[in-house]
Order: C-alpha cells, then structure tokens, then sequence
C-alpha cells in the first residue's frame, strides 16, 4: 500500500497504462451488486483513481471511496466527481457510525494484506462498517494459480504506450516466493524524454481460494460465489449477462460473500 510506485504517485499515467473506455470494472461491479441484492450504499476501498467508484454512483448508488494515496484521492476527486473521497488504509480502518450496504475492494487490493494478521484485520473492518446482510465484493490474483507455476518464467513482460506525447515503456518481472507466500513484482520504466530510468518494486499475498474462504466464515461471512471468471480481468473478460464459471484453477480470484446476521 505505501510501496513507492510511479503510477500510484501519477494517476493519470496509472489510467493511460490500464485504461478502461467501456467501465469494464465498474459494470461488472455492478452487476455483481445487483445480482445478490446489495443496497445502495457502498465503500469501494482502495479505490485508487476513482473511476469504478464514480460509475457506480452514476448508477445511482450512494458511493465513498477510501484510498491510502493522497494523489489518488486528488484525482479521484477532480476527475471522477460525485463520490465521497476519503483516505484510509485498507488493512485497517475505522470510518465510525458510517454503515454501508456493500464493501468493494477491486484489482488486487486486498493481496497488499500480506499476512494472517492484516487479512484479518481487513475483514474485521468490513464487518464493523457493514450493515447486516451487507456484502464484500473482491477480485484479485489467484494465490493457487501462481504457487504452482513457481518458478515463474524467467523471461519478463514488456508494454509501451504513450502519455501526454512521451513514449513510455515499462519490464515487469514477477517471483514467487513460496515460503512467505509472496508474489514479488519489479518493474522498470523508461521514457522517449531523456527522464533517468524508475525501479519499483511491490509485493501480493498470494491467498488460495480456500484460505479466502476459510478467512471470510471464521468472520461470519457466507461465501455466495468463489471462481476464477468470468470478470472485468479475465481473458476473454466478463461480458453483460455472463455467469460465474465456478472453478478456482485461472489467475484471476472473484468472490461475493454476505455478512451474516448477528
């Protein structure tokens, strides 16, 4: 979450390197809300550039978003209006007498939980901002999919794409370690504009789905669906109407799981 990262510090190249013109995201959020019977009041934490949290609302939901990184909150704000921008720390909040009908946490966030302590930290937030019966929506990296494949590939991914008329290009190199359960990533980033080269690094909790699942009951949560797609980071992605698939065994985690009633 505080690891140094250059699209978390430049929101707008974060959206110009993972652009979504058709709110991939965003629909399939909603339609995940919608198809369990959500309420209208919902916390997207970890919102990062605000633009799934601004869909949502723009379908008529009641809609705070919560991040740790304050240029993601200043772009969330000027460019995404009409939620609520607030900042927090997904590992661990308190946003007191606030309750929400649906807890969202896209693209990852939660694997920057990287310990048994810090996910159960999360999920133990979820349940004090929620309202009885509310629902946490996620969507991640498959912890199972990449501890098998350890070692991963040696060779690393290249993307280039342009920002502003300055040629960006980006090597990403992922490890796994097994032991800690970690999928580390380093990725270095070059420009056409004579900017010195940026190194990053970050890191993923790699949780198996019957970790997840194990998590969200011992947290009085009801898992409603678990599978690896179809959704809005899958190849083929999700599509208006899909239905879950219902195996874990792909790269990419979904889950919809009920706060039950106390």
């Amino acid at each position: 979450m505080d690891d140094a990262n250059l699209l978390t510090d430049n929101p707008a190249l974060y959206e110009a390197r993972f652009p979504d013109p058709v709110n991939l995201a965003g629909r399939w959020t909603e339609d995940s809300l919608r198809r369990y019977g959500a309420g209208p009041r919902v916390l997207d934490i970890g919102c990062g550039t605000g633009r799934d949290a601004a869909y949502l609302h723009a379908a008529g939901r009641t809609v705070t978003g919560a991040d740790l990184s304050l240029a993601m909150l200043a772009h969330a704000r000027r460019e995404h209006p009409g939620p609520e921008y607030l900042r927090a720390d997904l590992r661990e909040f308190d946003l007191g007498a606030r309750r929400f009908d649906a807890v969202v946490c896209l693209d990852s966030a939660l694997l920057y939980c990287r310990t048994d302590a810090e996910l159960d930290s999360f999920l133990a937030s979820c349940r004090r901002c929620l309202a009885s019966g509310g629902l946490l929506v996620a969507e991640m990296r498959n912890g199972a999919y990449f501890l098998r494949r350890a070692p991963l590939p040696t060779r690393p991914s290249v993307h280039t794409f342009t920002h502003r008329g300055i040629a960006h290009r980006s090597v990403t190199r992922l490890r796994v370690d097994p032991a800690a359960r970690l999928l580390h990533r380093s990725r270095t980033w070059t420009t056409d504009d004579g900017t010195p080269p940026v190194e990053q690094r970050s890191a993923w909790r790699l949780l198996r789905p019957e970790e997840l699942r194990h998590a969200l009951t011992a947290h009085g949560f009801e898992v409603l669906a678990l599978h690896d797609g179809p959704g809005p980071r899958t190849e083929p992605p999700w599509r208006e109407g899909d239905l879950p698939a219902g195996a874990t065994d792909a790269d990419r985690l979904h889950v919809i799981a009920r706060l039950m009633k106390g």
